[in-house]
């Protein structure tokens, strides 16, 4: 309970403190903030105005709550984060012990908390590199089977080692900007030889439903993070939609995969759910019945994360439709293996690098993160509301995902990630 007016339904409940990077009309310097019911309160203007006098730590190092992203904040780790977050939750609890700081100040209310309606979100961390995994099984063998038959569906090496490929940190974009359809290499006809593809904007748009995770410690290069060890890298999760290009995919991928087909655009949440606020929230991912060799074998077996999620998508005529409704425990690998395995050879992650889980597909009809599953490839339109169907997007849509984890009243949640798809530049 808090002495703030916050609802019971409010995905930022008291429970949950996340953390993001705001500017304002009045101010467009970036400053960090933290989101409680309907409001954001401004840290930068809190700590200016002594919010954080009852905590000596957290006062000492209060000049990171003055940068313009949540890199250095996320750098002091994660009991510095930790004790911030139960700081504020103090701070904002109906019994609070300290109500001079913030309940009774009228002056420091009026200064640093904001009404999340008068905020402008921006990228939440300055994102040094971006890597994009296929942990969610469900996703991979529907995909394969659409391209290789089920008997072939995943391949070998899927069930042995987090599969993953490096992003594009440039285009990573905040919830809210919108999508232009991107222009490529497309083969209209993949039966007809000889094979010459023609440029031509995308005709396949599509999501993946993914959740993103923003790293806040660094290794040395040639020092690979433990598996066991893992989670004290961890600052905290996004929604994340890492849209497609469908068919330039298809014409560019083999063999080193992904590359102009995923660039165009990948839309992050704004608000980072720490990951101490997900600890009530674990749960056992997808079994893996393949023997692991030792640097991917966990102790823990509640690995992966109950998060609720959803996906909406709203025409150009307003019609809105519930396309998708998936879970992010639908995932073969946990973040922890994810960091193990990308840290084996050496490789150094930093403050601000941003993992990506893969689609997250359930195992029942309805669950897909993606139009390519549930329209089969294209072949079956998905109905929408008024009468409109989709077989991959068109100009004018909008993507919108949610997700959240807990009871009411104490609901830990990150907003939304929504981007509206905007026509192709003309390039001729």
């Amino acid at each position: 309970m808090s002495w703030l007016n916050i609802s019971p339904d409010s995905h930022f409940s008291v429970a949950n403190i996340p953390f993001g990077i705001i500017s304002t009309a009045s101010d467009a310097t970036r400053r960090p903030a933290v989101a409680i019911g309907d409001y954001a309160l401004d840290l930068k203007e809190f700590a200016s105005g002594g919010g954080f006098s009852a905590s000596p730590d957290i006062q000492k190092h209060q000049d990171v709550f003055s940068a313009q992203t949540l890199n250095n904040f996320a750098a002091l780790g994660r009991s510095f984060h930790r004790s911030t977050r139960e700081y504020l939750q103090s701070i904002f609890s109906a019994n609070t012990e300290s109500p001079q700081i913030l309940k009774d100040n009228e002056q420091l209310k009026q200064a640093a908390l904001l009404k999340r309606a008068d905020v402008q979100n921006h990228l939440p961390l300055s994102i040094g590199d971006y890597t994009d995994f296929y942990a969610g099984k469900n996703h991979a063998y529907n995909v394969g089977v659409l391209f290789r038959g089920p008997d072939n569906a995943l391949q070998p090496n899927y069930t042995h080692l987090p599969v993953a490929y490096h992003g594009r940190a440039s285009s990573v974009v905040v919830s809210g900007t919108p999508l232009r359809r991107p222009w490529g290499q497309i083969l209209k006809d993949p039966k007809a030889e000889p094979k010459i593809p023609t440029l031509s904007p995308c005709q396949r748009l599509d999501l993946e439903l993914e959740m993103g995770m923003f790293i806040c410690r660094e290794n040395k290069l040639g020092n690979p993070i433990p598996v066991d060890q893992a989670e004290d890298y961890i600052f905290g999760y996004v929604l994340m939609n890492d849209w497609s290009a469908r068919d330039i995919q298809a014409w560019e991928y083999i063999p080193l995969g992904p590359f102009t087909a995923k660039n165009m655009g990948t839309t992050i949440s704004a608000w980072v759910v720490l990951a101490d606020a997900l600890n009530n929230s674990r749960t056992a991912g997808i079994p893996n019945d393949t023997p692991l060799l030792p640097y991917l074998q966990e102790k823990k077996k509640d690995n992966c994360l109950n998060i609720h999620l959803e996906v909406d998508v709203t025409t150009a005529k307003g019609n809105k439709t519930t396309i998708s409704k998936s879970n992010s425990k639908n995932l073969l690998w946990s973040w922890p293996q994810m960091i193990a395995h990308h840290t084996i050879t050496g490789c150094n992650l930093r403050p601000g690098d941003l993992l990506g889980s893969g689609t997250i597909t359930g195992d029942k009809p309805g669950s897909e993160g993606s139009i390519l599953e549930q329209s089969q490839g294209g072949k079956v339109p998905v109905k929408l509301q008024g009468g409109e169907e989709r077989k991959f997007f068109q100009d004018g849509d909008t993507v919108t995902i949610r997700g959240w984890a807990g009871e009411q009243g104490a609901l830990i949640g990150f907003g939304e990630v929504s981007g509206t798809i905007l026509p192709a530049l003309p390039l001729f």
